[in-house]
């Protein structure tokens, strides 16, 4: 008889330098069935990420010798793996910039162990797996396009007004999702149960940070902005250009 093939244990990367945090971390994830790599310092934690490729990074705000959010930015330019700010910080600047700069999702200290590992588990859910590209082949998705901006939904890109624009994952799902829908009001709580699934536990500012970063890719004024538009006490709208 063939025994089946021991499942790897998640790789977290943890990098924080409060020891309380650390050592109960370590202790707790690991009954939880994570691995856990430890970096006490912004540096270190870039170095171990090269080396261990883990699967999630818990990343603290406030680190030694390079912060957190310049560890998540340096990670953003060369990995899509799932982020979880971790900070002490609970004012919505902090959020907002975290958000900004790649996070996935943020948790503020103090924090129940129970609801950490709950919004890690969200998180690594939502990653698609290495063998969906080597799924059985499908019928091709066609491209869509609405007033200037077009998406490539097979290739996962996004091109404005003819050039080609970089989006993060959530990015793009949210920007197909309001096209695809173009001309209908989406409430906030369809946009986050599609993009981020019906198990987030997160801020629903989460979806605000999104929607200024697309405005910002796709918009001529993301200060007056028209293709996406504010429903103010719904949700957001995708708007259809009227014909000349």
């Amino acid at each position: 008889m063939v025994e089946a093939a021991e499942t790897r244990p998640v790789s977290v990367l943890l990098a924080e330098d409060e020891e309380s945090f650390v050592e109960a971390l370590v202790v707790g994830l690991a009954r939880e069935g994570f691995s856990v790599t430890v970096a006490r310092d912004g540096t270190e934690a870039l170095a171990l990420f090269d080396r261990v490729n883990p699967d999630l990074v818990l990343l603290d705000l406030m680190l030694p010798k390079l912060s957190g959010l310049d560890v998540c930015r340096a990670i953003r330019t060369r990995s899509s793996v799932p982020i979880i700010m971790v900070t002490a910080k609970s004012t919505e600047i902090d959020t907002v910039v975290g958000l900004e700069v790649g996070a996935d999702d943020y948790v503020t200290k103090p924090y129940r162990l129970r609801e950490l590992v709950a919004r890690m588990r969200a998180v690594l859910r939502r990653v698609p797996q290495e063998h969906e590209a080597a799924a059985e082949e499908e019928e091709a998705t066609p491209a869509l396009t609405v007033g200037d901006v077009t998406v490539d939904p097979d290739r996962r890109r996004v091109f404005v007004r003819g050039e080609e624009v970089q989006l993060r994952r959530k990015e793009f799902e949210l920007l197909s999702l309001l096209m695809t829908n173009a001309g209908r009001v989406l409430t906030r709580d369809t946009l986050i149960d599609r993009v981020w699934g019906t198990d987030y536990v997160g801020d629903t500012k989460t979806l605000d940070v999104h929607i200024k970063r697309l405005r910002s890719h796709i918009g001529k004024d993301p200060s007056a902005p028209s293709a996406i538009t504010t429903v103010r006490g719904v949700g957001y709208r995708y708007e259809v250009p009227r014909q000349p």
